[in-house]
């Protein structure tokens, strides 16, 4: 898919979330819990509209990047030979804060899915796709595992982005499966915080090896 015909999707989603807020807004208190903390407890609130406006923002804003990043990106960083998944990618992260977002309202008017939803469960569902894509990302500044080993070496790139990829995918299983049994938050951001340092580090020790090759 070209990036400008992703903007076509980016609006959809934000009718969608609109258009959803506009049903259920007479049945939403007057402060809406949008943040919970490690240990599931409520510590933020807002409004109902800010609490859709916000996320549409994001939406848009990352909708408008979908097809401004591919066209700025510098030479020998190129979107252009991946933008197929680059563009999957953005809406894939559009697609989670629409979710996340339809879960706090949901949840707000109370309707039972939206506390399954605000479980952790579409980071889950997130870091799947994610994970899933992620061997096809080449090396670029605004996508993917950047550290100064990945940017410094396609190889190294091309390497940690295969295992990433991997450990991304059994993350986000973990992850869907614990939200769905109810798990601790506390370890769901565990799994989620250890998806994210083992490539880093993987990054450079594998840099260190194809140095010590060449």
């Amino acid at each position: 898919m070209k990036p400008v015909r992703s903007l076509f999707l980016s609006g959809l989603f934000l009718l969608m979330l609109l258009a959803a807020f506009l049903w259920l807004y007479p049945q939403m208190p007057a402060l809406v819990a949008v943040h919970w903390n490690a240990h599931g407890q409520i510590n933020g609130y807002m409004t109902p509209i800010k609490a859709v406006a916000t996320p549409m923002l994001v939406m848009a804003g990352l909708g408008l990047l979908t097809v401004v990043l591919p066209a700025i990106s510098p030479r020998g960083f190129e979107i252009k030979p991946f933008v197929s998944v680059f563009v999957v990618l953005m809406l894939a992260i559009q697609a989670f804060v629409f979710v996340a977002t339809l879960g706090i309202l949901l949840n707000a008017a109370g309707h039972p899915v939206g506390k399954l939803v605000i479980r952790m469960l579409p980071v889950g569902v997130l870091l799947m796709i994610l994970g899933n894509y992620m061997g096809k990302l080449r090396k670029n500044f605004f996508m993917g595992i950047k550290t100064p080993w990945t940017l410094a070496s396609d190889e190294v790139w091309e390497r940690t982005h295969r295992v990433g990829g991997r450990i991304f995918m059994l993350a986000g299983l973990i992850v869907v499966i614990a939200a769905l049994l109810n798990a601790p938050i506390m370890f769901s951001l565990c799994v989620i915080l250890g998806a994210a340092l083992i490539p880093v580090a993987y990054s450079y020790v594998v840099y260190r090896r194809v140095q010590h090759h060449h």
